[in-house]
């Protein structure tokens, strides 16, 4: 089928070209290909062999972390697919790949969108790599998803103090545990305690 021949011919181009890291990950200080590199040099490749690759998103999956600053944070991993197909004959084949990125706005899908096509290209062209349109750009620092072992101390404390049922406490934050307390709950579930009187005055 015509359409292993085009991704061949460009696969053969690439390996003589390559797409140069000129991008700088500014936090971890590692150098990478950028979506906007990836499209430059694919862009003419594709026009000259007659390939198209349309893609199509299966799944997204969104989970709202918090950084160290205690900022929302919106991790976004989508599940896409993408048809090479031949303009030639029609034939075609289909890329499965994942995109994951972290933005702090409204940026996060976008960016794992052009991180699965990116790395589709990557594979699917046999491109080398290394690793804000552009997942690889940024990375955040994200607390742990449960409290610290400081935290929960403090809520020991206050859960002692107040004589509260641990079994009622947790089934309200629907953890099996209370370390298992996400992070982001800590300072509802501490300030809902603080508030309650002594276990000895309450029972005077």
């Amino acid at each position: 089928m015509s359409v292993y021949k085009a991704i061949a011919c460009i696969q053969g181009e690439l390996a003589k070209t390559g797409i140069a890291k000129d991008r700088k990950n500014d936090q971890q200080g590692y150098r990478f290909r950028g979506i906007d590199e990836v499209y430059n040099a694919l862009s003419p490749l594709l026009a000259k062999h007659g390939l198209c690759i349309l893609p199509r998103m299966i799944s997204r999956d969104v989970v709202e972390r918090r950084n160290a600053k205690g900022n929302a944070l919106f991790y976004v991993t989508v599940e896409a697919e993408f048809d090479f197909v031949c303009a030639e004959d029609g034939s075609a084949h289909t890329v499965r790949t994942f995109g994951e990125a972290m933005d702090s706005g409204d940026k996060a899908t976008n960016k794992a969108m052009s991180a699965a096509y990116k790395y589709a290209a990557f594979q699917a062209f046999a491109i080398p790599t290394e690793g804000d349109n552009d997942a690889d750009a940024t990375t955040h620092e994200v607390v742990s998803a449960h409290i610290s072992q400081e935290q929960l101390a403090l809520l020991r404390q206050e859960v002692e103090r107040t004589a509260t049922d641990l079994e009622v406490l947790c089934k309200f934050y629907k953890i099996d545990a209370l370390p298992d307390l996400p992070a982001a709950r800590f300072e509802h579930a501490l300030k809902a305690l603080k508030a309650k009187p002594n276990a000895q005055l309450e029972a005077a």
